[in-house]
């Protein structure tokens, strides 16, 4: 069975073979390749960092469905407990110094998908989403592991707090100041989720810890 034939797509911006030729085409590609970008270009909008780790996709997906996983590969989230709410937990954010966050896992075991809905100060709307999948590096990479992608979009949130009053009156710093280091940041995260991943699995551990089950 073949797809109906699909008409002109007459919409400015579109471009298909149809209605620009390859040779047409290749000058504006190569005009958006650059060897080097500006940071806003790469980072402003949003943020991806991805790696891959050798451990079995269903165990990584597994520890991070789980949010105390957070616990122990983030740099400054600490003290979990679950509220009266279920599956909504509070703890410490150590960067924001006496900042409590909250945080809630929607994951799908079918596409390993792990997305965290967080918030500083309240737990009404949680708009710092974290949008992570973990995908089996044997089909994309022909290897054996996991390769986790990871992207944050830059809310209009992280540019000033919309809750103010439930900001702590001694706190300086709000989470957006440091969207432009949140590259960095998270690579040295993504960096630690795989260094404890392939540590726990080479030894034969299991990668989701004893007390988190």
């Amino acid at each position: 069975m073949t797809t109906p034939a699909v008409p002109d797509l007459n919409i400015p911006g579109v471009y298909r073979i149809e209605n620009i030729s390859v040779k047409e085409g290749m000058p504006m590609i190569l005009d958006m390749t650059r060897a080097v970008y500006p940071h806003d270009d790469v980072y402003g909008q949003y943020c991806t960092v991805q790696d891959f780790i050798d451990a079995p996709p269903d165990e990584v997906f597994e520890y991070l469905s789980d949010p105390r996983s957070l616990e122990e590969w983030t740099y400054s989230m600490r003290g979990f407990e679950e509220t009266e709410e279920a599956g909504l937990w509070i703890s410490d954010d150590r960067i924001g110094d006496n900042t409590k966050i909250y945080t809630r896992t929607v994951s799908s075991p079918d596409a390993r998908t792990v997305d965290y809905h967080c918030a500083w100060d309240q737990d009404k709307h949680l708009w710092m989403i974290y949008l992570m999948r973990v995908i089996d590096a044997q089909v994309v990479l022909n290897k054996p592991g996991s390769v986790v992608l990871w992207t944050n979009c830059h809310h209009p949130f992280y540019d000033e707090n919309p809750y103010p009053e439930t900001a702590p009156s001694d706190r300086e710093p709000w989470v957006g100041d440091f969207w432009e280091l949140f590259y960095a940041g998270h690579l040295m995260e993504l960096r630690n989720l795989k260094a404890i991943c392939e540590h726990r699995y080479a030894h034969g551990q299991p990668i989701t810890p004893e007390w988190m089950r």
